[in-house]
Order: structure tokens, then C-alpha cells, then sequence
């Protein structure tokens, strides 16, 4: 059962990734704590659980502000997101029961269908679902773990990525491919697959980048 803070955290943690919470910007605890019509003690518990995250930075007798990631970070996060992934993938594609690639095939269908409707938010969520089932296929759940926190971490930036024109139904073309390795077992196509799924260079990279001002104003 969550408590209080920890919803909030989700909460705080949603409007960060959507892009309502800017990089950069100010936590105002009272104005938080208003807009969700509770005491001030919660929402300083949520933000620090966030800090803990690496989310929200927490400076002294400054307050807390969202973290904003540069560009070589940012580069280094997703090398090391790809790596995490490749390895998931790697062991989904031995270890998957065949319930669990029943799952996985409807979680596909499901970014088809948001893929089809020209929905990029819906499309993120499902991506999300789709992600998440394959950590938790590797069966291996320290790496799940790590995966999923530092994907949470990158929630922002891959929402961005798939603003990026045609980016949706390339993605899901990746995704195509990464089933279908899954299904067959391929543990070293999977990793190399989803290694390249989520690398971002060259071009992508320029156009991710060129979003983030106008989140920042």
C-alpha cells in the first residue's frame, strides 16, 4: 500500500516527464503542496525520494529544482540505457515463458494501435508497458531494477524522442523486430536490436537536443 508521499512522488514525477515540471525549474513546496491539497511535509518527502532518484536536485536553503541533464550526460546515460536493455533483452529471449510472450505480443499490438492513431503520448505509455515487460522477462531482477530506475531517469528525454518527426512508427518498426527475435529465441539478435533501439547519434540526437530549449524558457 502507497503512502501519501509516495503517490505524490509518482505525481510530481509524471508532471516531469510530460514536460509540465521543466528542466531547471523551481519546486515551490507551498505551491506544490496547495495544488495538491496537502501539508507541506509530504511534499518534501516526495522530492526527496525524487532526489534519491536523481530527478530533482535538493540544494541547501535554495530548495529543490528539477534536474536538467547536458548533453554529454545525457549521451552517457542513454550508452549505458542501451547496454541495460541489450542484457534484458538478451535473457528474455531464453527465459520468456510463453505467457509472458503472449503479454509481450498484446503490449505490441497496443503501440501499434497508438502508433495508427497518430498518438505519440498514448504511444509513450504503451512503449513504456512494452519496455517493462522484457526487463522483467530477463528474470533476472537486480538488472530489472536497474533498468527500470534508470529509464525512469530518461523518462523525459525518450517522451521527447518521440516528438521527433516519423520517430513513432520507427520506433515501432524496431519493436516489430525485437518481438520477433524474442519469439525466436535469438538472445544476441534481441541485445543487438535493442541496443540500437535506444542509442541515440547523429541525427536523432540533433533533434532531441534542438527540443530541449523549448522546454527550458
Amino acid at each position: 500500500m502507497k503512502n501519501r508521499s509516495e503517490t505524490l512522488r509518482e505525481e510530481i514525477e509524471e508532471m516531469i516527464a510530460v514536460g509540465q515540471l521543466q528542466p531547471g525549474q523551481h519546486l515551490d513546496e507551498t505551491e506544490l503542496a496547495a495544488q495538491f491539497n496537502v501539508s507541506r511535509t509530504p511534499i518534501r518527502e516526495a522530492l526527496i525520494q525524487l532526489s534519491s532518484m536523481g530527478v530533482v536536485e535538493m540544494r541547501p536553503r535554495r530548495g529543490a529544482l528539477v534536474t536538467r541533464i547536458g548533453p554529454q550526460l545525457l549521451v552517457e546515460m542513454f550508452e549505458v540505457m542501451a547496454e541495460f536493455e541489450a542484457m534484458c533483452g538478451r535473457l528474455a529471449a531464453r527465459r520468456m515463458t510463453p505467457a509472458e510472450q503472449a503479454t509481450l505480443l498484446a503490449a505490441h499490438q497496443a503501440c501499434k494501435e497508438a502508433r495508427d492513431a497518430a498518438d505519440p503520448d498514448g504511444y509513450f505509455y504503451k512503449n513504456e508497458i512494452f519496455h517493462g515487460l522484457i526487463y522483467a522477462g530477463s528474470h533476472n531482477s537486480f538488472l530489472a531494477e536497474q533498468a527500470s530506475k534508470l529509464h525512469r531517469r530518461l523518462r523525459l528525454y525518450r517522451r521527447l524522442q518521440l516528438r521527433v518527426r516519423d520517430r513513432v512508427g520507427t520506433s515501432y518498426g524496431e519493436h516489430e523486430d525485437v518481438v520477433q527475435a524474442i519469439l525466436d529465441g535469438d538472445g544476441e539478435r534481441t541485445a543487438e536490436l535493442l541496443r540500437h533501439h535506444i542509442l541515440i547519434q547523429g541525427q536523432r540526437f540533433a533533434d532531441l537536443i534542438a527540443s530541449l530549449p523549448k522546454l527550458e524558457n
